[in-house]
């Protein structure tokens, strides 16, 4: 069964860090490209970070830019999104994607195939 799972989720601090983790099961997510995504209630959905298949290049959304960072541990078949430093204007619920276009990534939520559930993120004093 193919399957995205998102965790790591949580509530943290302003300035605080949080790791979230991208489980694939039933395809090898080496092969994939991988976006984290983000939605706030009552935004538009927003690209945050990619890394395209075999770790050819990433890509960082401006106001994410410093802050976080995006790496795969191909053993675990995991993509992982550290965010450091969060803002207040952080949360929101965090979702991965996987996507079969090779050599590049994208924050274009139309090409990706597969789809986690989300992990909410909180950031609150």
């Amino acid at each position: 069964q193919i399957q995205l799972v998102e965790s790591g989720g949580g509530l943290v601090q302003p300035g605080g860090s949080l790791r979230l983790s991208c489980t694939a099961s039933g395809f090898t997510l080496d092969y994939y490209a991988v976006g984290w995504f983000r939605q706030a209630p009552g935004k538009e959905r927003e690209g945050v970070a990619c890394v395209s298949n075999n770790n050819l290049g990433t890509s960082f959304a401006e106001f994410v830019k410093g802050r976080f960072t995006i790496s795969r541990d191909n053993a675990k078949n995991t993509v992982y999104l550290q965010m450091n430093s969060l803002k207040p204007e952080d949360p929101a619920v965090y979702y991965c994607a996987a996507s079969t276009v090779q050599f590049m990534c994208t924050f274009s939520g139309r090409i990706y195939d597969y789809w986690g559930q989300g992990t909410q993120v909180t950031v609150s004093s």
